[in-house]
């Protein structure tokens, strides 16, 4: 149980809030009704989506206190525990993705035809998803976002969302490993900024580490792993998601959640 300790709570987390989501739906419960991009706590405290609150305020429209100040919240929250954390701990996608990434290393399904793309690709999808939403006056990543369409599929059953997911769980599994949360997803992008600097951090420790890589092959960004082996230090990236499987598989005890209160690059 040692090995999975933080992927067991991750999921208890992850389909809690999305129990929670159906409940006030289908059942009327006011501890959380809304989506990922916008919802209200015990029908009080509203929570926004910083980057969907970008989408709308560069298309032009205004946003309401309640809207800015929710959004506002959870910036700080994630600019403190470090903003992938909602990658790894709170988006549904997460499951369906870690299950393609899990199935690829079981099965050892590799890509044949060698498609290399980018990492930074996120990157500029993000300023992309900006620069529409400027110009034709919509949130534009809001539109097409798998993440909501998950949302939809499992509060209102829509089949269409049910197809998407199952796109991007195919193109996970069989095209691109860590296709969509390590290449393209444009919120994990934005994250990865908003963490950089986060207080909450994965440490190493370069004395315990025997170099068995054991991190490398459970990362999906294994990138931000640079220092594994050579240092004792933070892993200092905003493209870590803080998931925790890189210290739960490490025998060593080299990896571990650490706090950060220096501001070195």
């Amino acid at each position: 149980m040692k090995k999975y300790k933080f992927l067991l709570l991750r999921r208890i987390v992850q389909l809690s809030i999305l129990f929670l989501f159906v409940g006030g739906n289908y059942f009327g419960w006011e501890i959380l009704k809304g989506n990922y991009s916008s919802a209200i706590i015990v029908d009080s405290l509203h929570l926004s989506d910083p980057y969907a609150v970008l989408q709308i305020l560069v298309s032009g429209f205004l946003a309401s206190s309640t809207v800015l100040f929710g959004a506002l919240l959870i910036f700080l929250i994630y600019v403190l525990i470090g903003g992938r954390m909602f990658c790894s701990w709170v988006c549904p996608m997460n499951i369906i993705t870690d299950l393609a990434f899990r199935l690829r290393r079981i099965f050892k399904i590799e890509t044949q035809n060698k498609l290399s793309i980018s990492r930074n690709l996120k990157y500029y999808i993000l300023i992309l998803s900006l620069i529409v939403s400027a110009v034709f006056g919509i949130a534009a990543f809001e539109m097409i976002s798998p993440i909501s369409m998950l949302h939809r599929a499992i509060v209102f059953g829509s089949g269409a969302g049910w197809a998407i997911v199952l796109v991007v769980f195919l193109v996970d599994l069989f095209v691109l490993k860590a296709g969509w949360c390590g290449h393209i997803c444009p919120l994990g992008a934005f994250y990865s900024f908003v963490g950089k600097q986060a207080v909450v951090k994965v440490k190493h420790d370069a004395e315990k580490c025997t170099n068995c890589m054991d991190c490398f092959d459970v990362c999906i960004e294994p990138q931000v792993l640079s220092i594994v082996g050579k240092e004792s230090d933070f892993i200092r990236s905003g493209a870590c998601t803080n998931c925790g499987r890189c210290i739960e598989v490490c025998n060593d005890n080299a990896l571990k959640y650490s706090l950060k209160f220096d501001l070195k690059k």
